[in-house]
């Protein structure tokens, strides 16, 4: 993290963190391309606000033109790049993203591709570093299926806390990601904690086989992450009905679209989703690096 509040960098570029007092022309930059900037856009609308409970407060930075803003961008809680930032601003970052010893930077691909060689040059290295699609479906495509009769969908409970950290360290696990929770328990839990109001379960047989989580829930689209099932009770279409509940979901919330991402090389994720009706959109990057 920057010590420094903004800076000006070559070329005539002026960047400095954004605050409350920006929120709508920031907002309105990304809202251009919502689908792109769907995440970037959620943190940004909560601006001055407060964090979401066992969430820390996110921060973002702005690149100007003069007295236009030509890039949004999140350095934490994790780095997030305005998908229409223009090379010229993604450079106008480095600095903020220099300083970093660790994290998590996930945008597009040529956005990522464009920054990490600074990032490297500085010692980071990644500990993953993996290709995303990044996938959409819109309620007149979409193909959700119903729970069967043994099958129940419901809103995750306070009490569901075991399993969803349990699921929470198996994905990582599953993604060769580090576990947070051996260093750090009671912090993993609190994280997950926040994140059970977010979150969709499915039980077959008297026990949870399939989590997701809806963490981004506007009119411009929901963002669906985390999405797991039980190794012992996969191939029971127990993600399509979850799925398909996430997204029923958001579709009678009147959202635009549901969204998630896809990691190059899960075949049957993808044959998946494609049969709900989502189409890829975009390509990503994200590197965990320290």
């Amino acid at each position: 993290m920057t010590s420094w509040s903004s800076s000006t960098e070559p070329g005539g570029l002026r960047t400095r963190r954004l605050d409350r007092r920006d929120r709508e022309v920031a907002f309105a930059r990304l809202a251009r391309s919502p689908r792109d900037n769907l995440l970037l856009l959620d943190l940004t609308a909560h601006i001055g606000l407060p964090p979401a409970p066992g969430e820390g407060r996110a921060d973002l930075v702005g690149v100007w033109d003069g007295d236009a803003l030509a890039a949004v961008a999140s350095v934490r809680p994790s780095v997030l790049i305005d998908a229409a930032a223009s090379p010229a601003a993604v450079e106008a970052l480095a600095p903020w993203l220099q300083r970093l010893e660790a994290g998590l930077i996930k945008s597009a691909e040529a956005v990522v591709g464009a920054c990490w060689p600074r990032l490297a040059a500085r010692g980071r290295r990644p500990l993953v570093d993996r290709t995303e699609t990044a996938c959409a479906v819109e309620p007149a495509s979409a193909s959700l299926i119903g729970p069967p009769d043994e099958v129940r969908v419901r809103p995750a409970a306070a009490g569901d806390l075991p399993e969803l950290v349990h699921a929470a360290r198996a994905s990582l696990r599953e993604e060769g990601r580090p576990d947070p929770f051996t260093g750090d328990p009671d912090g993993f839990r609190r994280w997950v904690r926040g994140r059970v109001p977010r979150a969709t379960v499915v039980d077959i047989s008297g026990r949870i086989g399939f989590v997701g989580y809806a963490d981004v829930q506007r009119p411009e689209g929901w963002l669906l992450q985390g999405v797991y099932t039980w190794p012992e009770l996969r191939r029971r279409g127990l993600a399509a009905v979850g799925v398909s509940a996430l997204c029923r979901a958001a579709f009678e919330a009147g959202a635009d679209h549901a969204q998630l991402a896809v990691v190059d090389g899960n075949a049957p994720a993808e044959r998946l989703y494609a049969k709900l009706g989502f189409k890829p959109f975009a390509r990503l990057r994200t590197i965990l690096f320290g």
